[in-house]
């Protein structure tokens, strides 16, 4: 591994660890050179189903697309990095279990859109109103409609 500070290729593994679905390794490292620390991150590298398009084209899973929508809908809001990227991460270890080479679009925004909405619902509203390309201000506010009358629903129920 390549010292990110001076370019070195010498470098000892000082700490590992395994995140708590074991599925990346955590490796802090010692450039054996300049004597700095850095960090590298172990995956598993898997075959990602490929995205069908709205317009039927094909495009290859993007992770770091999925991660950048959710930071924007989540910009400002008290949702933490790592309840994105275990999301994520979820989102594609069910994505590979489906078995598919080929997934339609619209799986994953309805997959994104419901974590949302149970994370954070003003993200939730965030990515929908991008996701779904609300046409006028009434489509806007028919599913803010949704998303209250379904938390109202949910008090009641504890009630």
């Amino acid at each position: 591994m390549k010292c990110p500070y001076c370019g070195h290729l010498d470098n000892k593994v000082v700490d590992s660890r395994l995140n708590k679905d074991y599925t990346i390794t955590r490796r802090r490292r010692l450039c054996e050179s300049c004597s700095r620390r850095f960090t590298t991150y172990e995956r598993l590298e898997v075959t990602m189903p490929m995205l069908i398009k709205k317009d039927d084209r094909r495009e290859a899973w993007d992770r770091s697309k999925v991660v950048s929508g959710l930071k924007k809908a989540c910009e400002k809001r008290p949702v933490s990095m790592s309840q994105i990227e275990e999301f994520v991460d979820s989102l594609e270890r069910e994505l590979q279990d489906m078995g598919e080479r080929e997934i339609p679009i619209r799986l994953v925004g309805a997959r994104v859109m419901d974590a949302l909405r149970k994370i954070d619902e003003v993200a939730y509203v965030r990515f929908a109103s991008v996701y779904r390309q609300f046409k006028d201000l009434s489509e806007f506010m028919e599913e803010l409609k949704g998303l209250l009358s379904n938390k109202e629903d949910q008090q009641s129920d504890r009630s």
